[in-house]
């Protein structure tokens, strides 16, 4: 089985994108649009404190007649962050995901921020293996 040391080193290097807790929200989506992603870290000194997506933008700022301007982005994050370790699987974390309708993983070891997966990055990985097993299967079978 994958895991996510092995999803981490087979992603193209990609910037961990992070925010302050202090920083405006205008900030937040202005780098999320920015970089297409859909997700910010949101981190004191590498520790995370948060995440903020573009659902906490939709629900806490739009549908709540809030600005983007004036509000800071830990008025509106997700504090409560499930985050995992390079030693988990991908199972673990899909199940981990659709059990708590994520779409963003912050990997952290030693309490600092390592990375990121995404639904699609496990949703890759898990395809691959799936398609490991059939040809090992195949090739068992055709001897």
């Amino acid at each position: 089985m994958t895991t996510v040391a092995q999803v981490l080193n087979n992603k193209p290097q990609q910037a961990i994108y992070t925010i302050a807790p202090d920083a405006t929200v205008l900030k937040a989506i202005s780098i999320m649009a920015d970089k297409g992603i859909g997700a910010l870290v949101v981190t004191h000194e590498n520790t995370v404190v948060g995440i903020l997506s573009e659902r906490d933008y939709t629900r806490k700022i739009a549908l709540m007649e809030r600005t983007s301007f004036n509000t800071t982005v830990n008025e509106i994050m997700t504090e409560r962050v499930l985050t995992i370790t390079r030693a988990a699987t991908v199972e673990d974390c899909l199940d981990l995901m659709t059990d708590n309708h994520l779409r963003h993983l912050p990997v952290v070891e030693n309490d600092q921020l390592i990375g990121l997966i995404s639904i699609g990055d496990l949703v890759k990985a898990a395809m691959e293996d799936q398609k490991k097993l059939i040809d090992q299967l195949q090739q068992y079978i055709s001897g």
